[in-house]
């Protein structure tokens, strides 16, 4: 389960206007019990090439969308076979976030990160746990730039660079193995199949991210919401703000470094 999913679930980002995806998904969202699996599979397909092509824009070439789609389409069958609708929850947002988590999961098990990605994303957390540690607030490009010794153009190429690097687990935080993981997803949609423990630990990982996603600023903000929320993709959410699809790129990277620097301390107290 990723942390940007986890951070759907907990309600901390209010709404941008937007609408429920931000794309036209006509037919999306049936109900389970309606109409049979294979529609509701079908229904359900354009969700998945949506997120797909989401995700893989910013992805370095070799990456191939038809793997990320065949990904997503296995998280969309797991959807449609566990969603219940007594839940209260639409179909379309249990899937995107099984969807997503499928895809995030894929781009795991291909280890597609060269050492200098890694290394430059490493550093770029440290940089962003150090200074907000210290001062309290978030920190500023200027900070983290003099904080790696890099100028301030050398810090936007290594933004852009690890642009699609920007995806954390709650395996990666520490809190729960894969398995385990899946299985506080589970407690999401499905509350009375898990013990009190688990349910109590789910809320306080929510809350975390809640608290940190808040604490964003606000055009980092604008941006998770945009993009995780509304499902646009970087191009456009780049329309809306009146900015390069490029700098939609940096602020997605500068964004998810600060959330996952704040979330591993979360991951190294509990």
């Amino acid at each position: 389960m990723t942390v940007e999913n986890a951070a759907k679930e907990s309600g901390g980002v209010g709404a941008t206007g937007v609408g429920a995806t931000g794309v036209g998904t006509t037919g999306v969202g049936t109900t389970a019990g309606t109409v049979g699996r294979d529609a509701r599979i079908h229904a359900n397909m354009r969700l998945v090439r949506i997120i797909a092509h989401q995700v893989v824009a910013g992805l370095p070439g070799h990456i191939d969308v038809n793997d990320l789609i065949s990904a997503g389409t296995v998280g969309l069958l797991e959807a449609v076979d566990r969603f219940d609708e007594s839940k209260g929850v639409q179909l379309n947002t249990y899937a995107s976030i099984r969807i997503r988590g499928a895809i995030m999961d894929e781009l795991r098990g291909m280890d597609w990160m060269t050492r200098s990605m890694r290394d430059k994303s490493n550093s770029l957390e440290r940089a962003y746990a150090a200074i907000e540690r210290k001062t309290g607030r978030p920190a500023q490009a200027e900070e983290v730039a003099g904080y790696l010794n890099v100028s301030n153009d050398e810090l936007h190429g290594m933004l852009s660079e690890v642009c699609a690097v920007g995806v954390l687990s709650l395996e990666d935080m520490g809190v729960a193995g894969r398995d385990e993981a899946m299985d506080i997803l589970e407690c999401i949609k499905d509350e009375e199949a898990k013990d009190p423990m688990a349910m109590a630990k789910l809320a306080e990982i929510k809350k975390s991210i809640k608290e940190a996603v808040e604490a964003l600023p606000e055009k980092e903000k604008l941006v998770v919401s945009l993009y995780y929320y509304d499902e646009l993709t970087m191009k456009d959410i780049g329309g809306i703000l009146g900015i390069t699809e490029s700098r939609v790129c940096q602020l997605h990277s500068q964004t998810m470094s600060r959330l996952k620097a704040r979330l591993m301390r979360y991951g190294a107290a509990n």
